[in-house]
């Protein structure tokens, strides 16, 4: 991999200057340009980090490309995904680490224990790599093979059809891949009226408030679809939220509950959450008195909590409280650690 260079000031050969290269350093939106594919944003995001995080995503692709030649790289919930039979894993870039999440990791083999994350989940299991270690790569190819061995297996119960499966020939990578192209290259079916129904009454629904109603569910996916559903101006204080959450966190943990993005760390409890209302988006810190200054809103004997209306999103006080609060125990019920 081609590291990027850090100097703003340098020059292509034909004279012109080279323009400044945006440094991302936690898992923030990567903008999408027209028509391109996933592979060519998958290389744009390795070529955004400038550090160790973007050599070891760089790292890690090839080893799963290695170990899948056929496998079907994807863009989804602005981070990487590699696929075959169904996703294998995502690559997530955090400020301290570079995490790979098996959609079906607790169904994988893994003799060598190369998990270390999201060990507790009934699905996905995930690898926390951080600066300066390595990984093994045979070790690592034979964990991919696997996660495809599973997915394959899981694939007629999805389908719902065991005796189709039973009777079909097991398929190979290579005609995966083709029937893949093939199903791309077919013409749109007309949807039916009801189905078509069906999908738009399928996007949350708005409680109270306007707050999106989202299923109780572990990952960064939740979170995102509850911000996605975030009514008009809300939407964007909830962007903002994530991503400051995400880069000051360290290790964070992402979960809805009760309706709410939760935040946390494994070990350490639920640190921060927000809910969506009428006229603005209140932010709780679990542990909200022992911030200083501590929150206004609040008689809790530990929760405090602001709220943030359309035009007072104070990014400098709310970074202060973050730094703070990932340094104090949080919220243990139903914790990352329970």
């Amino acid at each position: 991999m081609a590291k990027a260079s850090g100097r703003s000031g340098s020059a292509r050969n034909d004279g012109t200057p080279r323009p400044r290269r945006a440094k991302v350093t936690s898992a923030v939106a990567t903008a999408s340009l027209p028509d391109e594919s996933a592979s060519a944003r998958i290389d744009r995001r390795i070529e955004e980090l400038t550090d160790w995080r973007g050599e070891t995503l760089a790292r890690m692709r090839v080893l799963i490309r290695r170990a899948v030649p056929d496998v079907v790289e994807e863009w989804k919930w602005n981070v990487p995904v590699w696929s075959f039979a169904g996703i294998i894993c995502t690559g997530e870039v955090y400020a301290k680490a570079v995490k790979l999440t098996f959609a079906r990791g607790a169904s994988v083999p893994d003799p060598a224990r190369m998990f270390n994350a999201s060990l507790l989940g009934g699905t996905r299991r995930a690898i926390d790599i951080h600066e300066g270690e390595r990984i093994d790569a045979r070790v690592f190819a034979a964990l991919v093979r696997a996660a495809v061995t599973v997915n394959g297996a899981a694939g007629p119960a999805r389908r719902g059809s065991a005796a189709k499966a039973k009777s079909a020939p097991k398929p190979t990578l290579k005609s995966a891949a083709k029937s893949a192209a093939k199903s791309a290259a077919l013409p749109a079916a007309k949807t039916p009226r009801g189905a078509a129904q069906r999908r738009k009454s399928s996007a949350p629904t708005l409680l109270a408030g306007g707050n999106p109603r989202i299923a109780k569910a572990d990952g960064d996916a939740p979170v995102r679809a509850y911000i996605a559903a975030m009514p008009g101006w809300k939407r964007g204080v909830g962007e903002r939220l994530d991503a400051l959450i995400t880069r000051l966190v360290p290790q964070v943990r992402k979960a809805v509950k009760w309706n709410s993005p939760f935040y946390g760390i494994d070990g350490q409890g639920w640190v921060v959450s927000f809910h969506t209302f009428t006229h603005y988006v209140k932010v709780t810190f679990f542990n909200g008195t022992a911030l200083r200054p501590a929150p206004a809103g609040g008689t809790a004997k530990q929760a405090r909590w602001i709220d943030v209306h359309e035009d007072d999103f104070d990014e400098a006080q709310l970074t202060r409280w973050l730094k703070q609060a990932a340094k104090l125990p949080g919220w243990a019920a139903g914790s990352p650690s329970q």
